[in-house]
């Protein structure tokens, strides 16, 4: 009963989160000033032209028809109509999404399985040297962009070794080895500064965590070292890692701009400066809904999880 109370606040929670952002989203494009469709035609269009197209992206409706219709274009999936690419604009987002998404997965499979295990060893041998040259390590793992990263695994693996493709993404219906080799290096690029970030809060909260009373408490017991630390200090330190994974997930998902562009990916990333350059105000305030729909479906997803790892959340 307390689940499913809990599930019901989360999910009503999400919805008014989304009505307010598309409420903003739309008032913020109203406040543009100026004509879009003069913006997007430029001063000296015609303006049979400047009428046609604000005809056509609906600007000759009062503010609140607009928003409805916008709405309920939202319900129906219906997002508009791209002005640079005269289709419609969830059909551009449905043709990027696969490439981010995959990259968005590997990228996070990557960083689960190395920051774990890894921030595991860092926390039981905090004061050996291996330890702390990788601590060391991973410093510099968070402070390399992820663009330089980037060409130096494309200059390397790519250009010296021949051992990667450097770019044009194969898609996993024509081959899936293809996919993945051309996912390799971006995946790379971008775990790598994850993967320091995710080791450095998980290590740091599981050493915390080892210098609480019920640590001793349990080890007194005479529970073994590490029982104690992966039935206890790991769960307890999984919560400040799930949310650091949440906001990683929302950046990769969101279209990791740099990384797409220096290895070609056709992803959201791409769509977004295609739509910004073009001032194609459709696709624009399209991806912006997207960017905020995915911020609020992983906000719920961390949420769940936050229950599924301490139940005293769920309860209270």
């Amino acid at each position: 009963m307390r689940t499913a109370a809990y599930l019901i606040k989360k999910l009503l929670s999400a919805s008014v989160t989304l009505a307010i952002i598309s409420l903003l989203i739309f008032g913020v494009f109203q406040l543009l000033p100026g004509n879009p469709a003069t913006i997007i035609l430029g001063v000296d269009a015609d303006p049979l032209q400047v009428q046609a197209l604000s005809e056509e992206l609906g600007l000759d409706a009062p503010p609140l028809q607009r928003y409805a219709r916008w709405v309920a274009g939202l319900f129906s999936g219906d997002l508009g109509r791209s002005v640079r690419y005269q289709v419609p604009v969830i059909e551009l987002i449905r043709q990027s999404l696969p490439v981010t998404a995959s990259l968005a997965a590997l990228s996070l499979l990557v960083t689960v399985a190395l920051s774990v295990p890894v921030s595991i060893y860092l926390a039981k041998n905090n004061n050996k040297k291996l330890p702390t040259f990788i601590s060391a390590l991973m410093q510099v793992g968070i402070a390399v962009p992820s663009f330089w990263l980037a060409i130096l695994l494309v200059m390397v693996f790519a250009v010296v070794l021949r051992w990667l493709p450097s770019g044009d993404f194969v898609p996993f219906s024509q081959s899936v080895s293809g996919a993945l080799r051309s996912l390799i290096l971006p995946a790379a690029a971008i775990s790598i500064g994850t993967t320091a970030v995710v080791i450095r809060y998980l290590k740091n909260t599981m050493l915390d965590q080892l210098s609480m009373d019920y640590v001793r408490t349990a080890r007194s017991k005479g529970l073994g070292k590490n029982k104690v630390l992966y039935r206890h200090v790991l769960k307890n330190a999984l919560l400040p890692a799930i949310t650091m994974l949440g906001m990683i997930a929302v950046d990769v998902l969101g279209g990791s701009i740099i990384v797409e562009n220096v290895f070609n990916l056709p992803g959201i990333g791409r769509l977004i400066i295609s739509g910004v350059g073009n001032r194609d105000f459709p696709l624009v305030q399209g991806l912006v809904f997207y960017l905020a729909l995915t911020v609020v479906v992983v906000n719920f997803v961390v949420d769940l999880l936050y229950a599924a790892v301490d139940p005293r959340i769920r309860l209270k």
